[in-house]
């Protein structure tokens, strides 16, 4: 910064005075005697310097309200006002305005707290006019310099804030993957960075992307008039409390979308099908290239072919790759309302991704090299942006099929360690069905003929109990057999509400006995399905039965029939003692059992005939204590 000052005052030392003031600017002499502002104003005017002067203080106000001034040549004693007391008012009021003091007495104090005021220079009268023309030419060299490092500083500011940002999306893209809302966001911001002032200074900014199958081109969101004013807060706060990025899209998410009705309504008729290739924006994607279009001296829109290398663009129409000129479609210009405009195509080295296009349509500001070249940085990063959501996205689905293909191995291992059991079960089955279920057969028979041969009741005592574990050993080999034998589901449509009731009833005795009381719950029609109807009764007595043993004090039996997504869903519920989770989660293995007596057979063997009707069997702890078992099968 210090060589650009340096700079700057070497080049305007020599400057012209019509290069020192600004189009309409004057100079204004303040003095209270004419004889001193008459001779100072005629010569200035001599050497090329608009110059007026006036008397008095409120004078000068009337000038700085009608006039645009550069330079005031100010009096210290005024007959209205003193000068040093004005001083502080003219640079409050115009920061810009240079001012030169006039003096009649030569005090150092008064000359540095004129300074301290904010005073450009000091003259001591009398002076001659060469010297007054002198300062008064170095007191506004002064003030263009200042001007122009001003100008010089601010256009820092914004390129450092265009840097800024897309270092901060260069980071995000970076850092991580993006999903479709994070992508959503940074592309808003490019758009930001592109429309507002402190960014590019686009007036509209519209973006196009392809669909997922690349089958066509559609508008996706826009930034234009209505959210430009908006955009320039976000920048400003930017600036002042030095914001980073997921600051700036968070301002700018609500606040652009509030202002963009009327280009979004734009964006939104831009659709171009993937097949149209003479299209200007499909063709740009198609050639990776930026293609700017404007008017010709006729008012006919044409294609200015891009040279962005050394800086020049010519208007003689773009040449494609097979030397035919590109026709501008007469639909796009009719859609953006505009005929001159910029096309920056976004892509990466495997995919199109779709386009930005960008103009001017309010300013009416030329669309320089410049200005292509800095657009193409904003859509690089965009294009970076997208090709992250993509690979976010591709990464998730391959995760979301390798945890697929994990739960399906993990079931299927699952059924071959089942499968696996199950057949050494059914072998053992088979031996022990063959093997002792006739001598076992026997000796009850032949037990309870002793029984009814004796009277003796030591012996009657003894016999009984042959007899009843004879009886529990034969009711063990039956549910082995049922387990493995291979009957073959035979369905045909069964009243669900009537086979429960009658389960019921069968195990009525048993009910009253152990003080249970019970209620079926069956919807009006009842539930009709398609089942084996003594296989299902099987299902129902086990589970009815396992509920009256874990009721010995009595309790409270409720069976429910329903109809749920396509399912006859029967609920059997029980107020028992319940189980742990740990036993609910094996209650169903072969061989595992809570009771004191028992095979543990008897819900594998439900599990096993509802899996064989197509249905689901399921057991957990009732809401209000006890368990709750869950029969689903397919409704007729």
């Amino acid at each position: 910064m210090v060589m650009t000052s340096v700079a700057g005052f070497q080049q305007h030392v020599s400057l012209s005075l019509e290069q020192l003031l600004q189009p309409g600017e004057i100079v204004v002499i303040v003095d209270d005697d004419p004889a001193i502002r008459e001779p100072v104003r005629d010569f200035f005017a001599m050497a090329g310097l608009p110059a007026e002067e006036s008397g008095t203080a409120a004078g000068l106000m009337n000038r700085l309200a009608e006039r645009k001034v550069a330079l005031v040549l100010l009096d210290i004693g005024l007959p209205d006002t003193d000068g040093v007391t004005l001083l502080p008012q003219l640079v409050e009021k115009d920061p810009d305005l240079a001012v030169v003091m006039l003096t009649g007495v030569a005090d150092l104090e008064v000359a540095l707290e004129c300074m301290r005021k904010g005073a450009t220079d000091y003259i001591s009268k009398p002076a001659g006019l060469e010297q007054i023309f002198h300062v008064a030419r170095k007191a506004l060299e002064k003030r263009r310099l200042i001007l122009e490092n001003r100008k010089y500083q601010e256009e820092l500011e914004e390129a450092h804030f265009r840097l800024r940002l897309l270092h901060q999306l260069s980071l995000k893209m970076n850092s991580v993957y993006l999903s479709t809302v994070e992508l959503d966001e940074i592309l808003r911001a490019v758009l930001v960075g592109i429309t507002a002032h402190e960014g590019l200074g686009f007036n509209r900014a519209f973006l196009a992307m392809f669909d997922d199958q690349l089958r066509e081109l559609r508008g996706h969101m826009a930034t234009g008039p209505g959210c430009r004013e908006e955009a320039g807060q976000i920048w400003g706060e930017m600036r002042e409390r030095e914001m980073d990025f997921s600051q700036i899209i968070s301002n700018s998410r609500e606040d652009c979308r509030r202002g963009d009705t009327a280009v979004n309504g734009i964006v939104r008729r831009l659709t171009v099908a993937a097949t149209e290739r003479e299209n200007l924006l499909i063709r740009a994607v198609e050639s990776r290239r930026s293609i700017l279009v404007g008017p010709e001296n006729g008012g006919v829109p044409i294609l200015l072919a891009k040279n962005w290398a050394n800086g020049k663009a010519n208007g003689n129409g773009v040449q494609l790759p097979e030397g035919e000129p590109l026709p501008v479609p007469h639909q796009l210009i009719e859609i953006l309302g505009e005929d001159t405009f910029v096309v920056v195509p976004l892509y990466s080295p495997g995919r199109a991704f779709g386009v930005i296009v960008a103009d001017n349509y309010v300013t009416r500001r030329p669309i320089t090299s410049v200005h292509v070249s800095a657009l193409e940085l904003f859509a690089s990063q965009a294009s970076m942006a997208i090709e992250q959501s993509h690979l976010y996205r591709e990464m998730q689905h391959k995760i979301s099929e390798l945890e697929a293909t994990y739960e399906e191995l993990n079931r299927s291992k699952d059924l071959l360690v089942e499968a696996e059991r199950y057949s050494a079960l059914g072998q053992m089955a088979a031996q022990l069905v063959h093997t002792i279920r006739n001598p076992i057969t026997s000796i009850g028979g032949v037990s309870r003929i002793l029984a009814k041969k004796t009277s003796d009741e030591s012996w009657l005592k003894y016999i009984n109990v042959i007899t009843k574990e004879t009886a529990r050993l034969e009711s063990t080999l039956t549910d082995l057999y049922d387990f493995v034998s291979q009957d073959k589901v035979e369905k045909r449509p069964v009243m669900l509400c009537g086979l429960v009731k009658k389960t019921i009833l069968l195990l009525q005795h048993e009910l009253t006995r152990q003080l249970i009381a019970w209620n079926v719950i069956c919807p009006e029609g009842g539930v009709t399905a398609n089942v084996d109807e003594r296989q299902m009764r099987q299902v129902f007595l086990h589970l009815v039965k396992n509920s009256i043993e874990a009721m010995p004090e009595g309790g409270e039996l409720t069976l429910e029939v329903a109809e749920e997504e396509g399912m006859a869903v029967i609920r059997i519920r029980d107020t028992g003692a319940g189980m742990a989770s740990s036993q609910v989660e094996r209650v169903r293995d072969p061989f595992f059992t809570t009771k004191t007596y028992g095979t543990g057979m008897g819900l594998t063997l439900v599990e096993k005939i509802v899996e064989a009707h197509g249905g689901r069997f399921a057991l957990k702890t009732a809401k209000s204590g006890g368990m709750e078992a869950t029969v689903k099968v397919p409704l007729q």
